[in-house]
């Protein structure tokens, strides 16, 4: 998208956190924007802070991991604003903790809210983008624990590296509807998102990593330490707008992210002379190709 102004996004989790941040941005381009939220504090704090009339942005209640309530949701934005332009799924939850002592509903939780939610938002808006015929975008929020892992962070990063793939893939299937496709991977953000464990659903709450107010609180210091979510928004807009795939907007992870890289380039087998199986992975190659080609040039 080489303009947003006039345009309409909408932003997943958009009443704290990142998802304002990228709300704030989006406003601050001249958008009109819908965000959706769980908790009223949140949205309450979160349009007082915006600062806009009715006319530029409004909350919709929505629950990702509730497809009904997705839907519902879906049809609330474009009886607002009419068309959409920009999805940008932001709603995330973390659980810190080993994840060999993680609980089904650990497991459900947080696979239900980081992917689950960005399936379920794909399906009802992506046709609100498709259908207008004027191109958009769609940008998901993953996380450097897409890229990076270590102890105790293993329930969280096997839903990010998914949100990753998974949106790999769309920057290759979505470009012949003019639509190009990111990927926003942020470090520590000062964002509430630790709270989140405090206000799981009753139907999710067995879980192996109980949460307390004395946690929360832990969290919350070391979250002032993270990056401001505003900052977070504006590069996120603007590798929209140079249709960039990775968004990247913490500089601290260089040289570990170049140490997973080697170490993936050291392991790989060297080339294998021709055989039908390098045919076909030639042919898959080429396919790949021809979709780049489509998106390089959106």
């Amino acid at each position: 998208m080489k303009s947003v102004h006039g345009k309409t996004a909408f932003v997943t989790g958009g009443s704290s956190g990142i998802g304002l941040g990228i709300a704030r941005a989006f406003l601050g381009a001249g958008m009109r924007v819908a965000i959706s939220y769980r908790r009223e504090d949140h949205r309450d704090s979160a349009l007082a802070s915006l600062g806009q009339d009715d006319t530029q942005v409004c909350a919709v209640f929505m629950d990702v991991t509730d497809r009904e309530s997705v839907q519902a949701a879906a049809s609330e934005v474009e009886r607002r604003f009419g068309e959409l332009h920009i999805l940008c799924n932001s709603a995330g939850v973390n659980l810190l903790g080993p994840m060999d002592d993680a609980t089904y509903d650990d497991w459900d939780w947080v696979l239900g809210v980081n992917l689950g939610g960005v399936v379920n938002c794909l399906v009802e808006f992506l046709p609100l983008i498709r259908k207008h015929g004027q191109g958009g975008h769609v940008l998901n929020v993953a996380s450097m624990g897409a890229f990076l892992t270590g102890p105790g962070f293993g329930v969280y990063a096997t839903s990010k590296f998914a949100v990753r793939g998974l949106t790999e893939s769309l920057r290759y299937t979505l470009p012949r509807h003019k639509i190009g496709v990111s990927l926003l991977s942020p470090g520590l953000t000062k964002s509430r998102i630790y709270e989140a464990a405090l206000h799981r659903p009753k139907h999710w709450s067995r879980t192996a990593v109980p949460m307390d107010e004395a946690a929360v609180r832990r969290l919350e210091g070391l979250h002032e330490l993270g990056l401001d979510p505003d900052e977070v928004g504006r590069k996120a807009l603007r590798g929209i707008l140079r249709n960039e795939f990775y968004i990247f907007s913490h500089p601290d992870f260089r040289a570990e992210v170049q140490e997973a890289c080697d170490e993936i380039m050291n392991a790989l087998p060297e080339d294998e002379t021709d055989s039908e199986r390098m045919l076909f992975e030639r042919g898959r190659r080429k396919a790949k190709d021809e979709a780049r080609a489509l998106f390089d040039n959106l």
